[in-house]
């Protein structure tokens, strides 16, 4: 049995070997772990050329009580701390000479553990973003859908999804990849993005979902072109796709929103998403007030 403490490994399957069963025993909150595991486990663990990812865990008396990984140059992801343990890891990854740009935990546990970074290493956390986790209850088609229909986009839709995926990233403040064609040619393959299209045909909405993992399912991500918004197009996307994965079996079906945009937040509640729990996203900025950018 190994001490009690908190162990990072470089390794995916002996980091799933030991936390699988605790990030499955909770799929709705641990979706995202849950997720980016499993894509990183199927692709293989790469690490965007940025170094390799970081999984780690706290273990007392021989069971997990906690789980994190880091696929650089992204924020440190957690599962939820108290405020004795978000010190000690922010302690431990200080000894160790981890830099961080930023963090992502439930609305607690991230505050807690950015308060702990700026007492162990001196840096300004900022609140980068609130969001909420919302569950699906009943699903509830609005009354008077837009006009058009929906269809699993294909490859004729590769430059389409390509380009939307590159203005949703833009939009949520995120760093665009330089190359958005593998994320496209992975749910085409996968059927995992659905279109709402116009009667003419014309593409007006998106919606994409993780694959089924733990029995749940999260829908992202959604996005209409700006020009585009206000029809109710979001909406019908979003429902076709929460449809089919019910229709797939999933026990749970997910996602996020952003707090700061109250018409997403509306949109989703009305057609039977009700919330779970509220997430924070925070920047690090060291003494210079620059982002820290690496490990």
């Amino acid at each position: 049995m190994r001490p009690d403490g908190w162990h990072l490994t470089e390794d995916l399957d002996g980091f799933l070997a030991r936390a699988g069963d605790f990030l499955r025993s909770r799929p709705a909150l641990h979706t995202v772990p849950l997720t980016v595991t499993e894509a990183l486990h199927t692709r293989g663990a790469v690490a965007n050329g940025a170094g390799a990812p970081v999984f780690g865990l706290l273990e007392r008396a021989g069971e997990v009580r906690a789980a994190l990984f880091r696929t650089p140059p992204r924020r440190l992801y957690l599962t939820s701390l108290t405020l004795e343990e978000a010190d000690t890891l922010a302690a431990h990854l200080v000894r160790l000479g981890h830099r961080l740009p930023g963090v992502i935990a439930d609305h607690d546990t991230a505050t807690a553990f950015a308060d702990a970074w700026a007492r162990h290493t001196g840096a300004t956390p900022t609140l980068h973003e609130r969001e909420r986790l919302y569950r699906l209850g009943t699903l509830t088609p609005p009354e008077s859908p837009p006009e058009g229909r929906s269809r699993v986009a294909g490859e004729r839709d590769r430059e389409q999804l390509i380009l939307w995926h590159r203005e949703f990233i833009t939009a949520i403040g995120g760093t665009p990849a330089a190359d958005n064609s593998s994320w496209a040619d992975i749910r085409i393959a996968q059927g995992r993005v659905t279109l709402w299209e116009t009667p003419d045909g014309t593409p007006a909405s998106m919606a994409g979902v993780t694959p089924m993992v733990a029995g749940q399912v999260r829908v992202a991500p959604v996005y209409t072109p700006a020009h585009l918004r206000g029809r109710g197009y979001a909406g019908a996307a979003a429902v076709e796709v929460s449809r089919a994965a019910l229709a797939a079996g999933a026990a749970e079906v997910l996602l996020f929103a952003d707090l700061a945009n109250p018409t997403s937040n509306g949109l989703y509640q009305r057609i039977g998403y009700r919330p779970v729990t509220d997430f924070a996203v925070y920047d690090f900025v060291c003494r210079a007030g620059k982002l820290l950018k690496n490990s």
